[in-house]
């Protein structure tokens, strides 16, 4: 499977700061300070809809991350799935009389087309669930030969009670951890199984599904958890930087796609530091595609919106923090889109080095976006009210707005 475009990423001088940024697992800041390669896995859709903007705003939060890591002069390698074969997206299909591969294959291209116009910086491998089924096999057999996980009529599933350092991730209870369970695609009250949280690695065939050769394991189709881990490391190893996604994605997906490869290897951590975006919501509910209360972004495209101003909009919250969207938020973005580019169309301006340097480090402290957004709102105002002599100014501005933030001015 092919990714999208990459946009050019301007040249700064000198050099940005190492990342300081919440990590789930400990609770607490991180600094993030990776070899000359910086090793980011993101995961990425179930192709039964359009991208929405809670979409838009989680691949926001780490196409900062990379932009940060560009900064110190680092080579980021990322890497993202699609999950184009799951539950939801079989039902959408049989709900719509669509085959469900063609709606998989449909929806992602928009995908990419919505990143490509919000100047998302493109993963370097970019895999779907049912490419990556050859190397799912091995691994799901090795967990089960292990005795890490077990059958339970011609389904298997991973036993979480053979990782030690199960519930290190999202440090949810017992309760939450089955509530969550519940509502986020496990099924723990299943007759049969050992632990209700344990998790499917591999589902059996199923009449009118569509299933692949699993070895010794059966025709059937692969978990949610071990896709992800299977082109983890594949692609990334152990140890990788950053497992980042949106917050709903701590539990289970993330918890136990870390057991999943802590048992498989032996070692510990799966990744260095989880990072979560939050939730965006519409009319007070949390924006989800099982609600159906979605804004999407090729929509708002198709009615003439302004990417940058749909990029803007994203970066005026923090990426932690939940939020609403609203046509204000949407007014705000391009208002601000309009006076930045105001600004920098004039020959000279006020010296904008301390201003490169200010975003820089509002980024580099847990990508505090609405402060670089803040920040060159002042430089605008002081160019707008007083001007300035330095030639180099709205040049330099541009070039660290679209390289820092990604918007183009």
């Amino acid at each position: 499977m092919h990714a999208w475009p990459a946009s050019e990423v301007p040249a700064l001088p000198g050099k940005g700061r190492d990342l300081r940024i919440h990590d789930t697992a400990t609770g607490g800041r991180v600094t993030l300070a990776p070899g000359p390669v910086a090793r980011i896995y993101v995961c990425g859709i179930t192709p039964y809809d359009a991208t929405h903007i809670g979409h838009a705003a989680t691949y926001n939060a780490f196409d900062l991350v990379q932009r940060v890591w560009l900064d110190t002069k680092r080579q980021v390698h990322y890497v993202q799935n699609v999950t184009d074969v799951d539950d939801p997206l079989l039902e959408r299909a049989e709900r719509d009389g669509q085959d469900w591969a063609d709606l998989a294959e449909r929806e992602t291209a928009l995908f990419r087309e919505d990143m490509t116009a919000l100047r998302m910086l493109p993963p370097r491998h970019y895999i779907g669930a049912v490419e990556a089924i050859p190397g799912i096999v091995p691994l799901v057999e090795r967990l089960r030969d292990t005795g890490a996980a077990y059958e339970l009529d011609g389904d298997v599933y991973f036993s979480v009670d053979s990782d030690p350092h199960f519930g290190g991730v999202s440090h949810y209870g017992t309760e939450v951890m089955r509530t969550l369970s519940a509502e986020r695609g496990g099924d723990p009250d299943r007759p049969g199984k050992k632990n209700p949280l344990d998790p499917m690695l591999w589902m059996a065939a199923r009449d009118g599904e569509p299933s692949w050769d699993g070895g010794s394991l059966g025709r059937g189709r692969p978990g949610w958890h071990i896709e992800c881990v299977a082109i983890a490391l594949e692609h990334l190893g152990m140890g990788f930087d950053v497992q980042g996604g949106g917050s709903d994605l701590a539990f289970p997906h993330h918890e136990m796609g870390a057991s999943h490869a802590q048992a498989l290897t032996g070692e510990h951590p799966f990744a260095r530091s989880y990072v979560h975006a939050g939730m965006v919501a519409l009319h007070g509910e949390k924006m989800s595609k099982s609600k159906g209360n979605l804004v999407f972004v090729s929509a708002l495209r198709r009615d003439g919106v302004d990417p940058a101003a749909i990029r803007l909009a994203l970066l005026a919250h923090h990426y932690r923090d939940d939020w609403e969207w609203t046509g204000d938020v949407l007014d705000e973005a391009l208002d601000r889109l309009g006076r930045w580019r105001a600004a920098v169309s004039r020959p000279d301006g006020p010296p904008a080095d301390a201003l490169v340097e200010e975003i820089r480090g509002t980024l580099a402290d847990d990508l505090d976006a609405p402060a670089a957004l803040a920040a060159v709102d002042r430089w605008a105002e002081t160019q707008r009210t007083e001007g300035g002599t330095d030639e180099g100014a709205p040049g330099l501005v541009s070039r660290a707005v679209d390289a820092l933030l990604g918007v183009a001015l």
